[in-house]
């Protein structure tokens, strides 16, 4: 089983209750608004991290994150965007951020995430070959 946790506009702000949250995770997704590389600097001390920068971020954390990408974990495809979700073609996963508003839904077989504002709400996702669990955590 992969455990990944996901946390988006942190804004430069990472509360102290995330690293409880993933404790134990095996990948951290940022989904941009990072607002400081010490963000993912810190994020990196739990576990490796795949971060998009996103709106509010400074042209230097453009230049070192992209704006949007496509990867694939434990035989799942993942994209991943601040904002630019429409931009998902076929995948199985999509994470965005952007409206600080939690969600988690499945839509035209896909999952989608949100995990909210870093300050007071990130998501946990357990991949276990066909299962896929996607959970809100207030914080």
């Amino acid at each position: 089983m992969l455990k990944i946790g996901i946390i988006s506009d942190t804004h430069g702000s990472l509360p102290s209750k995330v690293f409880d949250v993933f404790k134990g995770v095996d990948l951290i997704i940022h989904a941009g608004d990072i607002g400081s590389d010490d963000i993912i600097i810190e994020l990196s001390s739990i576990c490796r991290v795949i971060a998009v920068h996103g709106n509010m971020d400074t042209h230097e954390l453009a230049l070192k994150y992209p704006k949007q990408t496509v990867f694939e974990e434990h035989g799942y495809k993942f994209h991943l965007s601040h904002k630019d979700s429409y931009n998902a073609g076929a995948v199985d996963i999509v994470i965005q951020g952007h409206t600080h508003t939690p969600l988690i839904k499945r839509e035209t077989g896909k999952l989608h995430i949100n995990p909210g504002k870093a300050s007071s709400s990130v998501a946990l996702l357990d991949v276990d070959n066909n299962l896929l669990d996607a959970r809100i955590i207030f914080i």
